[in-house]
């Protein structure tokens, strides 16, 4: 079952949700964002208070559809953010990756991109997975292309597929399968290797140029 280890990478690692731990670093990196945009696509208002957001957390711990994960950043050994594997279906190996939530201390890092890679890898490689899923509004375009960086494909929208705060929302799905992550795979290694990311965190050349080939 995805999202119940330890995630190890170079810059960050993945713990599953311990509210003890975690929660008044979480609290304090999301409040350091100056307004409530990085929420607009997420389910859930912006807490604005610790009370709120312990009622978030729980939220998200109780869930019986996914296992959240506090991405670690292994440089300052604080919680910067979370994501979550999502409507994960063990019997025909498909899970989702989702409510990926980074707060302003992962901006402009290689932080959220290496997160990503160590959730695919645990997905497809560890547990031998055969298809990873990403949904987004249609109208949050720096999800979609954030998708496709990632290697993912774009299927179709539903229409109307949900409600969110009161508004109709499309959802486009994009997935990876198994018989393209060897080749994405590689990619992500060469992308984070430290011939290319330096321990600054400045790339020398993107993600996409090394799927290129």
């Amino acid at each position: 079952m995805p999202g119940l280890k330890l995630l190890q990478g170079r810059f960050c690692r993945l713990e599953p949700l311990n509210i003890e731990r975690w929660g008044d670093e979480l609290y304090q990196a999301y409040q350091s964002a100056e307004d409530d945009r990085d929420w607009t696509y997420l389910f859930w208002q912006r807490p604005q208070t610790r009370d709120d957001f312990q009622r978030y957390l729980q939220a998200q711990a109780s869930s019986a559809d996914r296992n959240t994960m506090v991405v670690i950043d292994r440089a300052r050994g604080r919680a910067v953010g979370t994501c979550a594997f999502l409507r994960i279906d063990p019997a025909n190996g498909v899970a989702e990756l989702g409510t990926i939530n980074w707060s302003p201390l992962m901006k402009r890092s290689a932080l959220g991109s290496e997160a990503i890679f160590l959730m695919l890898r645990h997905l497809l490689d560890d547990l031998g997975y055969r298809r990873c899923e990403w949904k987004c509004d249609s109208l949050n375009l720096p999800s979609r292309q954030a998708a496709e960086r990632f290697g993912f494909r774009y299927e179709g929208t539903f229409r109307q597929a949900v409600v969110v705060k009161g508004r109709t929302r499309d959802t486009d799905w994009l997935s990876i399968v198994d018989g393209e992550w060897p080749a994405l795979r590689t990619a992500f290694d060469a992308w984070l290797s430290p011939d290319n990311i330096g321990d600054d965190g400045r790339q020398g050349r993107r993600l996409q140029a090394f799927q290129l080939g």
